[in-house]
C-alpha cells in the first residue's frame, strides 16, 4: 500500500510517499499553492498541519489529520494541554522517540522555532515556540520605516555589521542562535537526569542552526516519519 504523507506548515508543505518500506520525498510546495487537485486519486493521505485554512480548503477530501488524541504511537502527551499542541510538534515528538535515544529534544527551525521535549520514559514534557529567522526579518521590516527585509544567509556573521544589511544580519542571525541556545539550555532539566538528551535540528532552517550550535540534523523525512508512525498506530 502506498500512502501520501504531508507536513503542511505555514510557509511550505513537504509531501512524501511511503511505499511500505521507505519514504520517497517529493518537492516542497508553497502552502498557498497546495490545492485539492494536486492530490493523487485513490491514494490514502495522512497529514499534519498547523494551518486551519487547510482543513477548509480540503474539506471534501478524505485526509487523516494527526493530533495528539488520534494516535497511540508510544509517546505520552497527557502531561500537557494537548488541545493546543500543533500536529507538527506531535509528529516531531513521535519521530524523536522512534529514531533517537531518549531523552531527546527536537529543535524545529522553520517559520517558527519550536522545541519538543520527550523524557527517558517517553513522556512529552512540553517545549518552546519563538519566531524563526524569516519571521524576525519580516517583522523588523514591517514595524519600521526604513529597515529592509534582507535575504537569508547560510553563514553565521562573525563581526558587527558596517552597513544596514550586515547590521540586521548580525542582530537577527546571532540573536536567533542565542535564543535557540538559551531555550535548549533551559530545557535540559525537563529531560530528567538519566542521561544527556539527544538534540536534533529539523525544518528548513535546520542546517544553519545545527552548524551554529554544533548539534546534529535530523533526517529530511523526520516529521513525515512521525506522521507515518501515528497513522500506522491510529485509533480507528
Amino acid at each position: 500500500m502506498e500512502l501520501l504523507l504531508i507536513n503542511i506548515g505555514n510557509t511550505f508543505a513537504q509531501p512524501g510517499v511511503w511505499n511500505g518500506n521507505a519514504i520517497e520525498l517529493l518537492p516542497r510546495i508553497p502552502t498557498a499553492e497546495l490545492k485539492p487537485e494536486l492530490l493523487p486519486a485513490g491514494m490514502p493521505i495522512a497529514a499534519a498541519t498547523v494551518v486551519p485554512a487547510i482543513r477548509k480548503r480540503f474539506a471534501d477530501t478524505d485526509i487523516w489529520y494527526l493530533s495528539a488524541y488520534n494516535q497511540r504511537a508510544g509517546v505520552d502527551f497527557t502531561q500537557v494541554d494537548a488541545s493546543t499542541l500543533g500536529a507538527d510538534r506531535v509528529a516531531n515528538a513521535l519521530a524523536l522517540a522512534e529514531l533517537f535515544p531518549l531523552p531527546g529534544i527536537s529543535a524545529d527551525c522553520g517559520t517558527a522555532l519550536t522545541l519538543e521535549i520527550v523524557d527517558a520514559d517517553g513522556v512529552f514534557r512540553g517545549g518552546a515556540i519563538a519566531p524563526g529567522r524569516a519571521m524576525m526579518r519580516r517583522s523588523l521590516a514591517a514595524g519600521t520605516a526604513q529597515l529592509p527585509e534582507i535575504p537569508f544567509s547560510t553563514q553565521l556573521p562573525e563581526h558587527p555589521g558596517s552597513n544596514t544589511v550586515e547590521t540586521i544580519r548580525f542582530g537577527v542571525d546571532r540573536g536567533a542562535v542565542g535564543l535557540m541556545r538559551e531555550l535548549l539550555s533551559a530545557s535540559l532539566p525537563a529531560c530528567g537526569k538519566a542521561r544527556r538528551p539527544t538534540i536534533v535540528a529539523t525544518g528548513g532552517d535546520a542546517p544553519f542552526f545545527a552548524e551554529a550550535l554544533g548539534i546534529r540534523t535530523a533526517p529530511e523525512d523526520f516529521t513525515l516519519r512521525g506522521i507515518l508512525r501515528a497513522f500506522l498506530s491510529r485509533i480507528s
